[in-house]
């Protein structure tokens, strides 16, 4: 065998484990998207489960630091205490395919809620278009009686690298996270639920505008999976293809 044909030899195989270790990787991404879509798929039955359940109490304060939110997002809750008004705190967002009369950029308003058992609920009373948010935030009224109040739990939204700093002079916050938002409110009213609850929507017509709550999860796994597989399959196929022109070619 000459020191040429070698080389060629050497280069076939090595091509082959390269398509061979091709096919393999994207047969196994594929298979890993069908588990996502199992689980996401998993997820959404179980959260239209809880949409469609009985309210429950609000989880006590001494549950909270070891509370699986997860495993409550999106469930009913009732809560009774009262409303600190003049601890109001803003988060900016563009809320889009609303359901009530008002969209586009606003905030969502956030108050916190003390329980009459003791600690302190962040609740989303709803949106408010952008030129409401200076009257939102300077409501005289600190707190009103006891009251009772029903919204759907929700898990703490995370910030990122380039979410702001909060702008503590007028009170307007970038995430439902409720350990940032408890920095813009009074320490006394601590501890601080790691959760927030969505209001449900109010009258016709009125601000803040509740029952806004996005019940969305994208689940293209399916897609992904198919295209992994169709990789796959382009693979074997290309080096079964090239393996017949390099025997044809060495007839």
């Amino acid at each position: 065998m000459s020191k040429r044909s070698g080389l060629r030899k050497v280069s076939t195989w090595i091509f082959v484990v390269l398509m061979l270790a091709l096919a393999v990787v994207c047969f196994w991404l594929g298979s890993w998207q069908m588990d996502r879509l199992a689980e996401k798929e998993a997820l959404i039955a179980a959260v239209d489960t809880r949409l469609n359940a009985d309210p429950i109490a609000v989880p006590p304060a001494e549950e909270w630091a070891s509370l699986d939110t997860e495993a409550l997002n999106f469930q009913p809750v009732t809560l009774t205490g009262a409303f600190r008004y003049n601890q109001t705190v803003t988060v900016f967002t563009s809320l889009a395919n609303a359901r009530g009369p008002a969209s586009g950029p606003g905030y969502w308003v956030v108050t916190p809620f003390a329980l009459a058992d003791g600690g302190t609920v962040f609740v989303n009373r709803g949106f408010i278009p952008q030129e409401f948010q200076p009257a939102a935030v300077s409501d005289p009224e600190g707190e009103v009686g006891t009251v009772s109040v029903t919204g759907l739990l929700r898990s703490a939204e995370a910030a990122n690298m380039l979410t702001p700093a909060p702008n503590t002079s007028d009170r307007v916050e970038w995430v439902r996270d409720p350990e940032r938002l408890a920095e813009l409110t009074d320490p006394a009213l601590a501890p601080f639920a790691p959760f927030y609850v969505d209001l449900p929507a109010g009258a016709p017509g009125e601000l803040p505008q509740g029952g806004e709550t996005v019940v969305e999860f994208p689940n293209n796994h399916l897609g992904y999976a198919l295209t992994w597989y169709g990789f796959a399959v382009v693979a074997v196929v290309m080096l079964g293809f090239w393996l017949w022109r390099q025997r044809r070619i060495g007839q």
